[in-house]
């Protein structure tokens, strides 16, 4: 085992685990014991693991020159805005969750915002139907951007080294070229068809019509102006000037309703994060507009009354109550999260043993409960992701969990004329209409309604977890792209490792599924269940349904037990892990 080791469960009540292992011993249970991918990169400094080698080789080149792991994230982040134009970004937003050596751990929300002219009724028809192509194309879709910003807080608050050093190995790829990957080239060939379709866009990805290749280069000279006005005044360089008023003139010329002010007054916010406990490990995650922390640890609270280390990691029973969990948590989601400058959001009661407790006691170990007899709880009330994620980690025990998005992939697939930067569609993870899904099939209520300035929902989870007694370095460094997907792959790699004592790259190769609540379904890779295992959980009464694609994309860092770092990139995606 490359991670902790880990403290001795608590014991179920007897009567629990007699009717537990009546199922156990009937039906089929376990998947056969998969090997690791590749085994983990070990080392004993720094630590960068993230969805590009371009990017991962940026981070380790400012760990190794004295950087701290904030540093490191803010020349990853640039980088990947070039070098991974789906998803990677200044034209979206994120949320940084940092946890530095000598203190505690901060949570910095840099999600987009509604412009201040937005209104629910601009996204419906005439009869007060969510109208999905307003939301996800075009103008009205562009949220305003917080990346730049972030970017810039964060570095203000917590780096070492200068901004504009920090900038140059993204100016660097922008000017010279990033070679396109096989996987990514696959993303161009399937979502990037509006590229074509937007002259801006058109003139950097396919000036001869064809989107790129694999192992072509893709220059962006004009992206590269952009990054060095931001390189020599900061964020001001992308808020204010040409750069803010060309990505303005873009946005109103395709029907948005974004303006100068918005840019101007867009601010990150620094939040509490949410920490909560898992079989003796505290488990650190972000706070709403994220409804990945709060999903985290409501799922962990309520699979902490189970033994999942004795029904064994693939198992009918493991794979039963988790997705019972996920289908719990997906329906509170639904109707008590939101921004909560503009919903009290009962945090507090979400997370309440008492209620994850009551949550719990209605899963039935023999059979699932159909989503339409899974109303969204009561918790107690208080008193009058396209996305990437990547992980570093610096010599002082400091650690960066990032996720960055731009919603769908390459946003609106729009490119601000004269600036290189792809604006996002960060609009449609607001719930536009009652019951209206968005484009991760997540559904919404008031709590998340479009409102000027409001932050949308987001699935985003970067995760920190620390040993039982504080030590130099955390336990656990993770996160994941893929919309609704991402807080559920999180939880089964922290279920892997700290529940089947899997190594960590072993618990991030892992097969995955998901349970949204509603459809009424398991979604699953099609390598998760062997056919004991599928026909054990049909006999519960779940709906298999395998998924289009892999599910989430879990950069990962650990300890090993001497100590060392080490990292697991997810093979799902070409990710690179380096240290040294």
């Amino acid at each position: 085992m490359s991670g902790p080791s880990f403290p001795t469960r608590p014991r179920l009540r007897p009567s629990l685990v007699r009717l537990s292992f009546l199922f156990l011993a009937t039906l089929p249970l376990a998947l056969p014991c998969l090997a690791a991918s590749r085994p983990p990169v070990r080392a004993s400094n720094g630590m960068a693991v993230t969805p590009d080698e371009q990017a991962t080789r940026a981070a380790l080149d400012v760990l190794r020159a004295g950087g701290n792991a904030v540093d490191a994230a803010v020349a990853t982040a640039f980088a990947l805005a070039v070098a991974l134009p789906h998803a990677g970004n200044l034209g979206g937003g994120g949320l940084l969750l940092y946890r530095s050596a000598e203190s505690g751990v901060a949570a910095l929300d840099f999600r987009e915002t509604a412009p201040a002219a937005l209104r629910p009724e601009l996204f419906l028809d005439e009869d007060g139907r969510a109208v999905p192509e307003r939301s996800r194309r075009g103008g009205l879709a562009v949220g305003v951007p917080g990346t730049v910003a972030g970017l810039a807080e964060a570095h203000r608050r917590w780096g070492r080294l200068p901004w504009a050093a920090l900038l140059a190995p993204a100016l660097r790829l922008a000017d010279e070229g990033s070679v396109v990957s096989p996987w990514l080239a696959g993303v161009f060939a399937e979502s990037g068809t509006p590229l074509v379709e937007d002259s801006a866009a058109r003139a950097i990805f396919a000036p001869s019509g064809i989107l790129p290749q694999a192992g072509s280069r893709i220059v962006q000279r004009d992206l590269a102006a952009t990054l060095r006005r931001i390189a020599e005044q900061g964020a001001a360089g992308f808020y204010r000037g040409s750069t803010a008023d060309a990505i303005v003139d873009s946005v109103r010329a395709a029907g948005g309703a974004l303006d100068a002010a918005d840019l101007a007054r867009y601010t990150p916010l620094l939040r509490t994060p949410l920490e909560g406990t898992y079989r003796g490990y505290r488990v650190v995650s972000f706070p709403p507009p994220s409804s990945g922390g709060i999903g985290l640890l409501q799922m962990l609270g309520m699979l902490e009354r189970f033994d999942l280390s004795r029904s064994g990691a693939g198992s009918s029973m493991t794979v039963h109550l988790m997705a019972e969990v996920e289908r719990r948590f997906h329906a509170d989601r639904a109707r008590w999260l939101g921004d909560p400058a503009f919903f009290a959001v009962p945090q507090t009661g979400l997370l309440d043993p008492a209620y994850l407790a009551k949550r719990a006691a209605s899963i039935l170990l023999d059979r699932a409960t159909p989503s339409a007899q899974v109303d969204p709880g009561h918790p107690p009330q208080p008193q009058p992701g396209e996305t990437l994620h990547f992980s570093i980690a610096d010599r002082w025990g400091g650690a960066v969990a990032l996720t960055t998005t731009l919603n769908g992939a390459f946003g609106c697939g729009r490119v601000a004329a004269g600036t290189g930067v792809l604006l996002n569609n960060q609009i449609d993870d607001f719930a536009l209409a009652p019951g209206s899904p968005n484009l991760w099939g997540l559904t919404g209520d008031e709590a998340n309604r479009v409102a000027p300035d409001k932050r949308p929902l987001s699935s985003m989870s970067p995760t920190i977890v620390e040993l039982p007694e504080r030590g130099p370095r955390p336990a656990l460094v993770l996160g994941s792209p893929g919309g609704s997907h991402i807080t559920t792959s999180v939880l089964q790699v922290l279920v892997n490792v700290i529940d089947h004592g899997m190594g960590l790259q072993e618990a991030v190769d892992y097969p995955r599924f998901h349970h949204p609540w509603l459809p009424d379904a398991i979604t699953h890779e099609t390598n998760a269940f062997p056919a004991d295992v599928a026909r054990a959980l049909e006999v519960r009464g779940h709906r298999l349904q395998p998924a289009r694609q892999p599910l989430g994309n879990v950069n990962a860092i650990g300890i090993d037990g001497s100590g060392r770092w080490t990292g697991a990139a997810d093979p799902r995606r070409e990710g690179s892990a380096g240290g040294y």
